[in-house]
């Protein structure tokens, strides 16, 4: 891949991103892909806004807006927890988790879901989600290991569920990328992919900053179409190799 290339943002939403903005994306990307877990307790608001190096007053900004997601609870002398998912949502997860899923279906499910979960992200995204997800893109920009690639793909797509503020349609995402893993790295598997990945990756957050849910929905469909057509290939050149030396 080339270090010249750069997805361009071409709208930005008016609101001016804040210190606080920046606090919460931090934290929330934390919580989104599981490095903070429910029950999890953070540290006193000095040694958090300390740890962070940013003023007291940026770390209550940041923590009203994840309260308000419900992401965390403050109570007075016991601190602040990182909340458990709503129940219907963890409902959700003991009923389908660990079932046998054909990939076909999967990427069926994800062409139905993703694309609205998008137009959702554009009507909805805060500050903070533009900065996790600007900041997830960056990150991809030039990875050169299709791990790496891959870890940033999944990240990407489980901050547009949290961006969505739709909790039950983003627990699918959660779900879909579990099923998805083994089958996923395959349209990580070269340059050439993870370019396309972080191309389409980048005309999604376009659409989302700029709060157009059309494009954002249309971005988001065109994007698991060359992943899915990716995928296929691979596959495809995998069994013919695998026969090959059979």
């Amino acid at each position: 891949m080339t270090e010249s290339r750069t997805a361009t943002v071409s709208g930005r939403r008016s609101r001016a991103r804040t210190v606080g903005d920046r606090v919460t994306a931090r934290l929330e990307k934390l919580i989104v892909v599981g490095d903070l877990q429910a029950g999890d307790r953070l540290p006193s608001e000095r040694e958090l806004a300390s740890a962070l190096n940013v003023s007291r007053a940026s770390l209550r900004e940041a923590m009203h807006e994840l309260e308000a997601k419900h992401l965390i609870e403050r109570r007075p002398g016991r601190g602040t927890t990182v909340l458990p998912a709503p129940e219907h949502v963890t409902a959700l997860y003991a009923q389908v988790d660990g079932k046998k899923r054909e990939a076909r279906e999967v990427a069926e499910l994800r062409a139905a879901v993703e694309p609205r979960l998008a137009s959702f992200a554009a009507m909805r995204a805060t500050g903070a989600n533009l900065i996790a997800l600007s900041d997830v893109l960056a990150e991809a920009n030039g990875v050169a290991t299709s791990e790496e690639s891959l870890r940033l793909d999944l990240e990407f797509h489980l901050l547009i569920g949290r961006a969505a503020d739709s909790a039950l349609m983003a627990s699918l995402i959660t779900l879909m990328a579990s099923w998805t893993k083994s089958t996923r790295a395959l349209s990580h598997a070269t340059a050439h992919a993870r370019e396309l990945s972080y191309l389409g990756h980048g005309a999604i957050l376009d659409a989302i900053t700029a709060g157009d849910a059309g494009a954002a929905e249309a971005a988001m469909s065109a994007h698991l179409r060359e992943v899915d057509e990716l995928t296929q290939e691979n596959l495809g050149r995998r069994r013919g190799t695998s026969g090959r030396r059979a």
